[in-house]
């Protein structure tokens, strides 16, 4: 049920910047961030969910938690990775990805680079996902909005 709300929420936030009145179209935009002509494109999304082994020490823990987070960095940098972000609630689902490539097949290779995965801390559930391409830009703009990093 969560898992079916999340979803919901998320395919909600993509068509927010819609509206009744037509904008501006800006074509080279459009083409920068492999948009389709509803100005959406596909992506993959992690759920990143608790894993079996979740009972490493605190020094371990923090040690894989930094390298998760540096893994995060790599793969924003490369393009690979449009949004990370933990849940607050403290539940099962830890937090998501969403990934700039079209199958899950190669998401399932990304995620296989982080350390918290090959650790077993945490696992990934994987989906196709249709979204506004203007996540494409969120990471230029995170970067101009970072006062510290992780």
């Amino acid at each position: 049920m969560k898992k079916h709300l999340i979803v919901l929420i998320l395919a909600s936030i993509s068509f927010i910047s819609f509206s009744q009145e037509k904008k501006e179209y800006d074509e080279v935009l459009a083409k920068k961030l492999g948009s389709d002509d509803y100005g959406m494109r596909k992506y993959v999304i992690a759920f990143l969910k608790a894993g079996p082994n979740r009972n490493q020490d605190s020094a371990t823990a923090a040690k894989l938690q930094a390298a998760h987070m540096a893994n995060i960095v790599r793969m924003a940098e490369k393009g690979e990775l449009v949004v990370a972000g933990p849940f607050l609630d403290n539940t099962e689902i830890r937090g998501i990805y969403i990934f700039n490539v079209e199958s899950i097949e190669k998401a399932k290779q990304l995620t296989e680079t982080d350390p918290a995965i090959q650790a077993g801390r945490l696992i990934m559930e994987l989906h196709p996902w249709y979204g506004s391409a203007a996540l494409m830009q969120v990471n230029e703009t995170h970067k101009k909005i970072q006062k510290k990093d992780f």
